[in-house]
């Protein structure tokens, strides 16, 4: 009996003792973020590369085979510098009959000439005729202007053979060939494309309805893609006024505010055009709690390490997001993870991790 009585006495004695000390409520962890407020809208981000301003897309002045290529793609050239020659046999050819025409009519203005000297002194002592001296002076007059022509020919014959050489105008850099050597060309074709270094810009592609709309107070930023922390800003300069038919995107040049030495022409570019916009909060879709028909966030007390809800006032959502309209502060911070299990006044674990 006193065996059954000791028995019974712990019995009560521990019942007694887990109504005055009820275990510890569990510590939660969480994941959460510091509340940003944003005044810039991404419209889009799009490829590019760095190319020159000024291109100039250069050809032989005359027909003819190319004899030989005198720079490659990516040669830097001066001004003057020879690109290429043609074979010079044709504009040979053209000179020497040119100059043996000069000769010919060098030899009949000399006659021409001596005759009308002649025929004028005949004339002076009165043995002469009028006639025979107005043949004489305007075989003169009329050889005079075939000397004319024929120093003129050649003249020109000299021009077709110094345009059998290729040279540039400006310095720059040979970006393309489309010709070889051995390759017969004609005059004006195009031959060689050289770029003027001096002058970059940024040239992207836009989608079609996104060039027709393309905001005022509009911001690009021009960043290298494999080294995004080499950036600069931009504006549009011209965009192309027909879209094209393959793509439907306009291509779009952009002046930049200034030229890293790192954007070298062909240096592939990301460009992000962003707009101003009223300042709002936007929050990932698993921040938000829906309770009786309302909507409430969690906010992280980091000092206390406790939560307590807040109702807020969604504008609009997406599939990852939603845009609020009030309801939190920017600075404050607030659980992303975990809200459907969390009571007020909670005590939890801020997990080291959180986006800040």
């Amino acid at each position: 009996m006193t065996r059954l009585m000791v028995v019974l006495a712990a019995g009560l004695l521990l019942a007694a003792c887990s109504q005055q000390d009820p275990p510890p409520e569990a510590v939660r962890p969480v994941l959460s973020m510091q509340v940003k407020s944003e005044d810039q809208q991404t419209l889009g981000r799009f490829a590019g590369t760095i190319q020159a301003r000024y291109e100039s897309n250069l050809g032989f002045r005359v027909s003819g085979r190319i004899a030989h290529r005198a720079v490659d793609v990516g040669a830097e050239v001066e001004k003057g510098a020879l690109l290429a020659v043609l074979d010079p046999t044709d504009q040979q050819n053209q000179l020497r009959a040119a100059q043996g025409d000069l000769a010919r009519v060098q030899a009949q203005f000399i006659n021409a000439q001596a005759n009308a000297r002649r025929q004028q002194e005949l004339f002076n002592r009165g043995v002469g005729a009028q006639a025979q001296l107005d043949v004489a002076q305007t075989n003169l007059t009329t050889t005079q202007a075939a000397l004319d022509q024929a120093q003129a020919a050649v003249n020109q014959a000299k021009d077709q053979l110094h345009y059998a050489e290729l040279h540039t105008d400006h310095g720059g850099i040979v970006t393309a060939w489309n010709a070889e050597a051995g390759q017969v060309v004609s005059a004006g074709q195009q031959v060689v494309t050289l770029a003027r270094p001096d002058v970059k810009e940024a040239v992207i592609d836009l989608p079609a309805g996104l060039a027709e709309r393309l905001p005022p107070d509009g911001v690009l930023l021009v960043a290298g893609q494999l080294d995004p922390s080499i950036h600069t800003t931009a504006t549009v300069r011209e965009i192309e006024p027909q879209a094209q038919s393959a793509t439907r995107t306009r291509r779009a040049r952009l002046t930049l505010a200034d030229t890293p030495a790192a954007f070298r022409l062909g240096t592939a570019i990301s460009v992000t055009l962003s707009s101003a916009i009223t300042p709002r909060i936007e929050l990932p879709l698993s921040a938000l709690q829906s309770i009786d028909g309302k909507t409430r966030i969690w906010l992280l007390d980091t000092q206390r390490r406790t939560v307590q809800p807040r109702d807020v006032t969604v504008l609009s959502r997406d599939a990852d997001s939603a845009l609020l309209s009030g309801g939190v502060q920017p600075g404050e911070r607030i659980v992303i993870a975990g809200v459907n299990s969390l009571k007020p006044g909670q005590t939890v674990k801020i997990d080291e991790d959180s986006p800040q």
